[in-house]
């Protein structure tokens, strides 16, 4: 019965059944040094949510509208800042949160709320800048030692300050952007059946023919 038992369970993996896929929006945070750009903090949305949807795959940061010396005498307009791939790529992802569908909209609501021309799209150097705008966004998903005075200029060091005060509840991540970027895995949406696999077809095949082959009678 084994063989029978082992071609029905390749020919449910061929069909395409399968145990039902996790599924969440994961946000990661970035920060990046290098290049002739200042130093930046953002965060990447990752996923399905949990209650179905489309994939999600967007980054958002939040800079000055324009860089002037103004930058340094006070408030300047600000905006979201969509980074390039090339950018991200560029960059380095510190650590990661896998999200409620609750705290992903909080964070939605975040990203509308310091887009230009609402309240908080205002760019202050010292107190609104791209460092706390990632904080707002890892105080949603309940993470703690945010309150980094002497690193609110420092991306990265804030970056890794609130990871290694989140051991436990944040995934570390530490890679250079385009490795990291190169190791995950496609976006599967809620309920999408996986294409079956020429491995599984060839399993399938076998089992197949093994159960055509004659058998030697058990001992009795």
């Amino acid at each position: 019965m084994r063989p029978l038992f082992r071609l029905i369970a390749l020919l449910c993996l061929c069909l395409g059944y399968a145990l039902p896929a996790q599924a969440a929006v994961t946000i990661t945070f970035w920060s990046h040094e290098l290049g002739n750009s200042f130093p930046h903090a953002f965060f990447t949305l990752r996923g399905v949510p949990d209650a179905g949807g489309a994939p999600v795959d967007a980054n958002f940061g939040f800079t000055a509208k324009s860089v002037s010396p103004a930058l340094l005498m006070g408030p300047v307009s600000g905006k979201l800042d969509i980074a390039k791939p090339t950018y991200v790529a560029g960059s380095d992802a510190q650590f990661s949160v896998v999200m409620t569908d609750g705290q992903y909209t909080q964070v939605l609501k975040l990203v509308d709320a310091w887009s230009e021309g609402k309240p908080d799209s205002v760019y202050r150097l010292g107190d609104h800048n791209c460092v706390h705008f990632v904080k707002e966004a890892a105080r949603i998903v309940g993470l703690s030692g945010l309150d980094q005075t002497k690193l609110m200029k420092k991306p990265r060091s804030y970056l890794k300050a609130v990871g290694a005060a989140n051991i436990g509840r944040v995934i570390p991540v530490g890679m250079h952007g385009k490795a990291y970027l190169a190791s995950l895995a496609p976006i599967v949406p809620v309920g999408a059946v996986p294409a079956t696999s020429a491995s599984a077809v060839a399993a399938y095949q076998s089992a197949t023919a093994a159960l055509t082959q004659p058998t030697s009678a058990s001992p009795r």
